[in-house]
């Protein structure tokens, strides 16, 4: 078919569309083009609307009833949204702690919801021992169908994060993979005391409380303190291992700071001290003067100051000479020494002025010529 033969087509096609339906008496012949009136040509892309809308038939509004405009529409629209978005009722564990979930007097809920579908499986998993090990049974295994690993003890001061996750993720597969197996399986569970950390946040506890110090309080005071605000907020973690489902055995929870904990410490540590491991050396180290402790090098913070910088010390009270009570920090002070049996000075600078008065040497390269006259000789504190 030429392309004019489709354009008639169409247009016989817009004939028939126009005369009512059911009226024999009206006649449609194609229109012939003219001199004065050109033929109009129709796109493929017209031809194909023309194609798809044939044969549906428009919606007729019905007599009586108003025409719905497009606020209707959109209220309707935010009505049904209004209906779906109601709050669901929310979940209540009927299941005694412990006991296997029933789910009997429980209708089935339209979507997925974890609260509901988690609940009391944890209790109940614990209750019937499924992941603890039985030290006669793993009595007659061999090393290879034994499997045990300790959680590496997250610091009771924090909570788990998504590292964390990605970790036990990966060691409670491996934990499930042997117990399937048939292995005697051991995963261990445990917290870390996180001594400076906790010590920190006790401390700021027992000054906010009674406005003590650690000091006042003593060494077995302080140490019941710590046990007292473990047992009330150090259980975060534990609480999120469960909710992650890791398959520990919880009759083995351990903290790093319990008796047993402290003992293996101990008998560790002089082990190594007898084997030469461990020794008492002098060594340059980090003391906090808020802790008044020794600290080490990963519980410093470096901080890299281009010149005269003002910050504040909070364990401090201020410095009266700033507005702010802030100190000068980043300032390099030169003070001199005299020579004994001299009139010559040894020009010093450092920028903590107040280690001057700790000094029992000055230090000087043997091969700088500007000192060699000085080597053995005796500076003026």
């Amino acid at each position: 078919m030429s392309e004019v033969d489709e354009n008639k087509l169409a247009a016989m096609r817009l004939e028939e569309k126009a005369s009512p339906p059911g009226d024999p008496g009206t006649a449609t012949t194609p229109p012939t083009a003219t001199a004065e009136e050109p033929e109009k040509k129709l796109s493929k892309n017209a031809l194909k609307k023309l194609a798809k809308n044939k044969g549906k038939k428009k919606e007729k509004p019905t007599w009586g009833e108003p025409k719905q405009n497009n606020k209707d529409k959109t209220n309707s629209k935010k009505a049904s949204s209004a209906i779906s978005s109601l709050p669901k009722p929310e979940f209540v564990n009927t299941t005694p702690k412990g006991n296997k979930k029933d789910l009997s007097s429980t209708p089935m809920a339209d979507a997925y919801h974890p609260a509901a579908v988690e609940a009391a499986w944890q209790d109940w998993w614990e209750a019937s021992g499924f992941y603890s090990c039985d030290p006669k049974e793993a009595e007659g295994k061999s090393p290879e169908e034994k499997f045990v690993m300790v959680i590496p003890p997250p610091n009771v001061t924090g909570s788990l994060h998504l590292g964390h996750a990605l970790t036990a993720a990966v060691e409670d597969t491996l934990t499930r993979w042997h117990r399937m197996k048939g292995h005697a399986t051991l995963y261990v569970p445990g917290t870390d005391h996180a001594g400076i950390a906790t010590q920190s946040v006790v401390e700021k506890m027992i000054t906010k409380e009674s406005n003590q110090t650690r000091h006042d309080l003593g060494r077995e005071k302080f140490i019941e303190k710590v046990w007292e605000w473990k047992a009330e907020y150090g259980n975060r973690i534990t609480t999120q291992l469960r909710r992650l489902g890791s398959s520990v055995d919880w009759s083995r929870e351990r903290f790093t700071m319990d008796h047993m904990c402290s003992k293996a410490v101990i008998e560790a540590f002089n082990r190594f001290h007898e084997d030469g491991l461990l020794y008492r050396a002098e060594r340059l180290g980090n003391w906090s003067c808020a802790l008044k402790s020794a600290i080490s090098d990963i519980e410093v913070d470096y901080i890299d100051l281009d010149g005269r910088t003002y910050l504040e010390v909070k364990t401090h009270k201020g410095n009266p000479n700033d507005a702010k009570g802030r100190y000068e920090f980043g300032v390099l002070t030169s003070f001199a020494y005299p020579v004994e049996d001299s009139s010559e000075q040894l020009i010093v600078a450092t920028t903590r002025l107040e280690t001057m008065l700790g000094d029992t040497a000055v230090a000087i390269h043997p091969e700088d010529e500007r000192y060699k006259h000085l080597h053995g000789k005796f500076v003026i504190h």
